[in-house]
């Protein structure tokens, strides 16, 4: 069994000070000797605007933010999901959400591209989020190979996308990875809800790292990050404040649960309608 840990964060605009605390919360999950760490989304800034994510992209594979990141994963010997970072893109004014997987010698081993954007107005809270008009949707599903099992990469907004789970089920997905920031409003509603869902329906541990608080941009998010079994059940979770959560991960549990319940190769898709 392998130890993973899911990191929660209540991330300002100040960059530095989000990855001096990302830092400090890194080092207390490998005190508790998980392997695999997974950082919120929008770890190192959630800015007073969208812009200001866009004047901190970096270009892919160069820059303070990937640097960092190579460095915990390299220091400490883990694999590292590093939250998304915004990374540049041709398109004047809008960034690539963008989660980079770094294995144990801070190597680059895959970078996922948030695809679905959230482009919503919540009207019992007066909440309205327009990501489109600064992130570019990824166009590329990511399933990567690893020592604790074969990894799907996924982003917030992406947890409605049953399909996307489902696609990354097929080509072997295992575990899910799922850096998020979470409206605490949607949070509330739906989050925990999603997230069983997902792991239950595709018979994959979930590892769910969410931004969770007040932000100083006036933002609440809803936090509680979790670890969810193949079977939907709640290995751990931090429902507020900045914290690490932490918990075993049995990899013969999930092919017991497969074998003796292969929903997966029950499917009946090939209906005609």
């Amino acid at each position: 069994m392998s130890k993973v840990a899911a990191i929660q964060m209540a991330s300002g605009p100040n960059i530095k000070a989000n990855m001096a605390e990302a830092e400090k919360l890194i080092a207390i999950a490998v005190q508790q000797d998980a392997k695999l760490i997974v950082l919120p989304e929008n770890f190192a800034i959630m800015g007073m605007s969208e812009m200001d994510k866009v004047n901190a992209a970096e270009e892919q594979g160069d820059g303070p933010l990937q640097s960092f990141l190579s460095e915990q994963a390299r220091k400490h010997k883990i694999w590292l999901v590093g939250g998304t970072i915004p990374i540049a893109s041709k398109d004047v004014g809008r960034v690539y959400g963008a989660c980079h997987l770094y294995n144990d010698n801070g190597e680059m081993v895959a970078c996922y591209n948030k695809i679905h954007l959230f482009d919503v107005k919540i009207e019992a809270s007066n909440e309205s989020y327009h990501e489109s008009e600064t992130i570019i949707p990824g166009d590329e599903v990511v399933v990567v190979d690893t020592p604790f099992g074969k990894l799907g990469m996924a982003v917030c907004y992406d947890l409605r996308f049953p399909e996307l789970f489902r696609t990354m089920a097929d080509a072997g997905m295992e575990i899910c990875v799922l850096p998020s920031a979470f409206t605490s409003m949607t949070g509330k509603a739906h989050w925990e809800s999603l997230l069983r869902a997902r792991a239950i329906e595709n018979l994959s541990f979930v590892v769910a790292a969410a931004q969770g608080g007040y932000h100083v941009n006036g933002r609440e998010t809803h936090g509680d990050s979790m670890i969810v079994d193949p079977w939907g059940v709640i290995l751990n979770r931090l429902p507020h404040g900045t914290g690490v959560v932490v918990s075993e991960i049995d990899m013969t549990m999930l092919a017991r649960t497969r074998k003796s319940f292969p929903v997966l190769a029950h499917r009946r898709i090939d209906c005609k309608i």
